[in-house]
This record gives C-alpha cells, sequence and structure tokens, in this order.
C-alpha cells in the first residue's frame, strides 16, 4: 500500500484510536476511591492507579468491579472500534494498544496510571484468547506459588508472545510476533520498581492490606 493509498484510512482511523485512548485513560480504581472513600490512590499503598492497589487499600468489593472496568477497557476498543477501519493491517490490535497507554498515561489523571497488565489482559482476550488462557494459567500458578502479583504479571507477559505464537497459526507473522514482544517488553519495563524490589527482598506479597503495593 502506497502513502497516498494510507492517507485517507489513517485519517478515518485517528478518531477512533483518540477514543481507544480516552477510554483507556478512564481511571476506574483512582475514581472508586474517590467516589467511595474519598481517598486518592496517588498517595497511598504503592501510590499505583491499579486494582492490586485499591484492592491492598479497599478490599474486593471495590477492586473487583475496577479491575473488571479495566479489562472491558482492552476488549472494547479492539472488538467495537479496531472493525471501524478496515483497510490498516493491525489496526485493531493499534487501538488496544492506544487503551493501553491510556491506562498507563491517563490523561485525567496528570499522565499518571497502572501498570497496564489488566487492559492488555482484555486487548489480548479479544485477539488472542487461547494465549491468554496460558498466560492467566501462568499468572494464577506464580501468584499462588509466590504471593507476587508482580512476579505474576511479569512471567505472565513473558510467556503470551511464544504463546500466541503457537496457538493461533492465524496471527503467525514477524509483524504479529514483534507486537506481542514490544507489549511483553513494556508491561515488564512497567514493573521495573518492582523487579528491584523483588531483588531486595522488600516486595510486598498479595493479600497484605494497607501496605505498599505491586502492581
Amino acid at each position: 500500500m502506497s502513502l497516498k493509498e494510507l492517507a485517507s484510512p489513517m485519517w478515518s482511523a485517528a478518531p477512533w484510536l483518540l477514543l481507544s485512548y480516552l477510554l483507556g485513560a478512564i481511571p476506574a480504581s483512582y475514581l472508586v476511591g474517590k467516589a467511595f472513600r474519598g481517598i486518592d490512590l496517588r498517595q497511598v499503598g504503592s501510590g499505583n492507579l491499579g486494582a492490586t492497589n485499591l484492592y491492598r487499600t479497599l478490599g474486593w468489593k471495590f477492586a473487583l468491579p475496577a479491575g473488571l472496568f479495566d479489562v472491558a477497557k482492552g476488549a472494547v476498543p479492539v472488538l467495537v472500534f479496531g472493525p471501524r477501519v478496515p483497510d490498516l493491517p493491525f489496526f485493531p490490535v493499534l487501538c488496544g494498544i492506544a487503551a493501553i497507554v491510556g491506562h498507563v498515561f491517563s490523561v485525567f489523571v496528570n499522565f499518571r496510571g497502572g501498570k497496564g497488565v489488566a487492559t492488555a489482559a482484555g486487548m489480548i482476550l479479544a485477539i488472542a484468547p487461547l494465549a491468554l488462557l496460558v498466560a492467566l494459567a501462568v499468572w494464577l500458578v506464580v501468584l499462588r506459588l509466590t504471593g507476587y502479583v508482580s512476579l505474576a504479571s511479569i512471567l505472565a507477559a513473558a510467556v503470551f508472545p511464544p504463546a500466541d505464537w503457537l496457538l493461533h497459526p492465524g496471527r503467525r507473522s514477524a509483524a504479529s510476533l514483534g507486537i506481542d514482544v514490544a507489549l511483553a517488553a513494556f508491561i515488564v519495563w512497567k514493573h521495573r520498581s518492582n523487579i528491584r524490589r523483588l531483588l531486595d527482598g522488600t516486595e510486598s506479597r498479595f493479600g497484605r492490606r494497607g501496605t505498599a503495593g505491586s502492581a
């Protein structure tokens, strides 16, 4: 496809990418904390605007719906916005990535946000559900064995690219693999402070309320 042929779909793609970003940028955990307890998650626990920090602060009753909303933020752009521009290769994936960027760098809270794991899971659910099942199994096993949400998230991200390659032959291309690896690397990079704490032995384990969170 020439640059001239790309110009028209790119113009039509821009609003959907922006909408994907804005949907991803809705800070569900922050809003729940503010609305129901008057707290700013940026000032408590890990300071992270994700469901894990919300759980550590307020418990499952508040964290579960916020976490599910974060997952939906990744799935909806892929399933609803992505098909709007069929002429652009990988456009549904680009919408999912825009939502993840919105979650991690939310314009509504001074470009802060969560680690992007739940929103990435929503995107993966929409494009590679079998690979997501493998990543989820790894996440659950590692969390069960170690108690570390951060380590579980890192290893789940790492296993996703090969799982997608093996379980979804229709997505088996250099471009898809490159996107998968970049997404996994981004999630690992977002956990760099957790990696330091894991190495230092100071990372908090899942289930301990009111302490510095990990995700």
